[in-house]
């Protein structure tokens, strides 16, 4: 009876060691479903605050959009009241009838010129 008492008391040392341990792993759990639960609140505190964000940046963006579309409508209607464009552009003065610039200032073409009438001229003297 003695050996059935001491097997007991084995067998319940056992039990309270095994109990301690999952009592001890129970509470370590606790502790990590506690801390998840703080960074699931602090996670939804934090999309909430990236929604309102993001709210806010969808109405200014809808904001400007419609500033955008209104602004082309304006720019639309100025432009036409403005004068059509003719097909082909008549020069409104006489220098755009001038031939464009060849890099040649007009004394040095005068001046050119001049030289070239008066060499001309030399030439026939002497024949």
């Amino acid at each position: 009876m003695l050996n059935e008492l001491e097997s007991l008391s084995q067998n319940i040392g056992r039990l309270i060691k095994i109990s301690e341990r999952h009592h001890q792993a129970h509470d370590a759990l606790a502790q990590q479903l506690e801390q998840l639960r703080a960074d699931y609140a602090n996670t939804q505190g934090e999309l909430a605050a990236v929604r309102e964000e993001r709210d806010a940046l969808v109405a200014e963006r809808d904001s400007l959009s419609a500033k955008i579309d209104d602004a082309q409508i304006r720019l639309n209607a100025i432009l036409e009241k403005l004068p059509r464009a003719k097909a082909a552009p008549e020069p409104d003065n006489q220098l755009a009838l001038l031939p464009p610039d060849g890099g040649i200032e007009p004394d040095t073409a005068d001046s050119a010129l001049g030289a070239l009438h008066e060499e001309s001229h030399h030439q026939g003297e002497k024949a």
